[in-house]
């Protein structure tokens, strides 16, 4: 059904929308392409945009494709149905309300991250929900998921984690002979 109503609208009034009511074949396409995404996502952050200019909806996009992050519009109807056999079936609570939905796809905090660094820059993008796949969370947990670490981050720190005993290992076997050789030192001094 199309809001085509030409009595809706006033001649000369600044906002006027049309909504164009999607068919079921396009219906289907979104909820297969958001049940994929969501499939193979470590996580999903949902935002409240309302009131959010155009000019910032599509700086948050273009920092999303920078980050690696999956973002989409979508009716919360259409994601529900998305989410249904994946691991975020649980969200179903926290869909209300005009949101846009970030995926993150390569590390698990870099969606949460996103809307965090986003909105301090603009006060209308407000988090609702989180989710790592293991339960709903909500927007208390931002700063949390956003400080995980990324692939890299977490991969330097189980090196750190591995070499921090075999050097130490090292220096130890390295301090028996080094002690050896003071205390000979020291008996041919006293000597």
């Amino acid at each position: 059904m199309c809001n085509d109503d030409p009595a809706r609208f006033r001649k000369g009034s600044k906002k006027e929308v049309i909504l164009v009511a999607l068919g079921l074949a396009a219906k289907k396409a979104i909820v297969k392409e958001i049940n994929e995404v969501a499939s193979n996502a470590l996580s999903v952050a949902v935002a409240e945009y309302r009131g959010m200019e155009v000019a910032d909806m599509t700086q948050l996009r273009r920092q999303a494709r920078e980050q690696g992050v999956y973002l989409k519009v979508i009716r919360n109807t259409l994601a529900k149905r998305a989410f249904a056999d994946t691991k975020f079936g649980d969200m179903d609570a926290a869909l209300v309300g005009p949101l846009v939905y970030g995926f993150s796809l390569d590390a698990p905090g870099s969606a949460a991250r996103l809307f965090k660094d986003f909105a301090k820059q603009n006060k209308h993008l407000k988090v609702t929900a989180l989710s790592i796949g293991n339960g709903l969370m909500g927007a208390d947990k931002l700063e949390a998921v956003a400080s995980l670490p990324t692939r890299d981050e977490a991969l330097a720190k189980l090196l750190a984690t591995f070499k921090a005993p075999v050097s130490k290992f090292v220096r130890t076997i390295n301090e028996v002979p080094t002690k050896f050789v003071r205390v000979l030192s020291a008996i041919k001094d006293a000597k």
